[in-house]
């Protein structure tokens, strides 16, 4: 059951990682109605046809896309890309709770603004740690077989958190 009125923004590369791996839907599960800027859905569209994340983010009715109020917000974080700069933007503007984002200077930032964060390998250990995956290592290989980046001493940490060394 998703936790109860929490506010969650999503960046383009969760989501397309998660489905790629078949496992967006766990958002739905663990949040409820998840939130994304323009921005994101544009970037995950001009993946092209075929591509992970294009047609999930269209069925995925509990994904709302949601504008910025101030889009000069973003504009601030101009080392970002568009995506992440959104992402970042909208958190602050909502007051959001949760901001799930992989990439390491975007998470640097919304630190610094006090947005509290996961990414797409905290998404898999949750969903482990409440029973909606057996296990994380299998998922994150074939986030690795996909050509999703991740880091060994990251790895090894969620690994260790999941109890599957």
């Amino acid at each position: 059951m998703p936790e109860e009125a929490r506010l969650v923004v999503v960046n383009t590369t969760p989501i397309i990682a998660l489905s790629l791996i078949g496992e967006l839907d766990l958002l739905r599960r663990l949040y409820g109605q998840v939130l994304a800027p323009p921005s994101v859905e544009a970037e995950v569209r001009a993946g092209g046809r075929g591509r992970s994340g294009r047609s999930e983010l269209q069925e995925a009715s509990w994904l709302r896309i949601v504008s910025l109020q101030d889009p000069r917000r973003a504009d601030l974080l101009a080392d970002l890309d568009r995506g992440e700069a959104e992402v970042i933007a909208l958190a602050q503007e909502l007051n959001a709770d949760l901001v799930v984002i992989d990439e390491r200077l975007a998470r640097l930032h919304a630190k610094r603004l006090g947005l509290t964060l996961t990414g797409t390998l905290g998404v898999l250990l949750k969903a482990k740690q409440l029973g909606h995956v057996q296990a994380v290592a299998p998922l994150i290989d074939r986030l690795r077989q996909g050509g999703i980046h991740l880091s060994d001493v990251v790895v090894a940490e969620v690994l260790a958190l999941a109890d599957e060394r």
